[in-house]
């Protein structure tokens, strides 16, 4: 599936394409709050992550969900330190 993400290495967002299947993804419970992360997705290596409001999902390179141990918590400080 194509998703625009935004790309912190790139500045921008672009298109990418994501396989949202359960070998790659990791879906969280809704929080009620748009900087919850809903969503996380290995891509080839790195990391997609998605939160409940309207902002891009962001490419994290060289991380995987293994590599976080499927948290929700530091998937978020990761979204936080990409856009510093």
């Amino acid at each position: 599936m194509d998703v625009i993400a935004y790309n912190p290495q790139r500045g921008r967002p672009e298109t990418i394409t994501a396989q949202f299947t359960d070998d790659t993804t990791t879906r969280f419970d809704a929080t009620g709050n748009s900087e919850g992360v809903s969503m996380i997705i290995d891509l080839n290596g790195d990391l997609l992550i998605i939160r409940d409001g309207s902002d891009y999902p962001i490419i994290i390179y060289d991380v995987s969900r293994e590599g976080i141990n499927y948290n929700r918590r530091k998937a978020g400080e990761l979204y936080k330190q990409a856009l510093l």
